[in-house]
């Protein structure tokens, strides 16, 4: 197995714990025998087992002379759990190969440096652009201590999100909303606006798939007592101190799931990471719904902003459009 497979196969282990591992990152973990046995692991949730952990054990004796692969690198200090470089040097491993460095400040570098003091071979990089984007939320979060934000909208192909009436279920088909619902199990909060919940008295809570923990119910002013989103958080004020209000609370990704205010808010504050519109086959017909975005726009073509497409997925009769920014 080469390294760039191996990583590859590291990051689909990551990705199968990305629900549950948070605050902690997602970490996939691939033990590679001198003979050229597999050994695998990922992190666990919080208190358990990280990801290189798991993986050793599963080798045994055998990770001895092994090269080990991780999407990150490993800790170097105690936690919840003892540090993995412990692990590693202790099962005699001959070379790790790390796609990318934790810039938590409590490694930082710290753990490569322990490694290679034990004198195991550290290669550095293998899928680094891969594993970035994959943990992008994580490593936002400990670069500027704001959570990563997802705006999810739902709309019409001639950009309507409810009709003049108010109602909006459902613009899209039932593969569309299972997929918001693995957004919302990746999320560890999911943000509204007041007049949201006084519209649609929405849970906010994962259906339609298996989870073992519900994201945080977040509120932009008040939700009325009984309400279902309660218990819920109620912030207000600027935006930017709600996201580092989030960010100090242990909030790593928020879905705003709010209508055109506050996700026209989001836009125009410049506070969006990812943008996952979900457009269904449907014409309003007219300019008298709800469109995507509500409050003052782009005065001109020169002003407008522009972003990438970074994917389209067929889902049903729908399409799942992401979006990001070109920078």
């Amino acid at each position: 197995m080469d390294a760039d497979t191996a990583m590859q196969r590291a990051m689909a282990l990551a990705a199968g714990v990305r629900a549950t591992t948070s605050p902690n990152p997602w970490v996939g973990c691939v033990v590679v025998t001198a003979d050229g046995d597999v050994f695998e692991g990922a992190t666990q949730p919080p208190g358990g087992p990280h990801a290189e952990v798991v993986a050793l054990r599963a080798a045994g004796e055998r990770a001895r002379r092994a090269t080990l692969y991780v999407t990150l690198e490993p800790c170097c200090h105690h936690g919840r759990t003892p540090p993995c470089t412990d692990a590693i040097v202790e099962a005699d491993i001959a070379r790790v190969v790390v796609a990318i460095e934790d810039i938590d400040p409590n490694v930082g570098g710290k753990g490569i440096a322990r490694l290679r003091e034990a004198g195991i071979a550290v290669e550095v990089g293998v899928q680094r652009e891969a594993v970035e984007a994959q943990l992008a939320p994580y490593l936002k979060h400990r670069r500027t201590g704001r959570p990563w934000v997802v705006l999810k909208l739902a709309a019409t192909l001639d950009g309507r999100t409810a009709a003049p009436d108010g109602s909006s279920r459902w613009i899209t088909g039932e593969e569309a909303r299972v997929d918001a619902h693995r957004l919302r199990a990746e999320s560890d909060a999911v943000l509204v606006g007041a007049g949201t919940v006084k519209a649609d008295d929405p849970e906010l809570t994962v259906r339609h798939v298996p989870v073992d923990r519900q994201p945080r119910r977040v509120v932009l002013g008040s939700a009325p007592p009984g309400a279902r989103v309660h218990p819920a958080l109620e912030l207000r004020g600027d935006l930017g101190d709600v996201l580092d209000e989030l960010g100090r609370r242990d909030v790593l990704q928020v879905l705003v799931e709010g209508g055109a205010t506050v996700a026209g808010a989001f836009h125009r504050a410049g506070l969006v990471d990812r943008y996952i519109v979900y457009l269904a086959p449907v014409l309003f017909g007219g300019d008298d719904a709800t469109p995507l975005f509500t409050g003052p726009g782009a005065a001109t073509m020169a002003d407008v902003w522009r972003g990438r497409i970074e994917s389209v997925t067929q889902l049903g009769d729908d399409l799942k459009v992401v979006l990001c920014s070109q920078g």
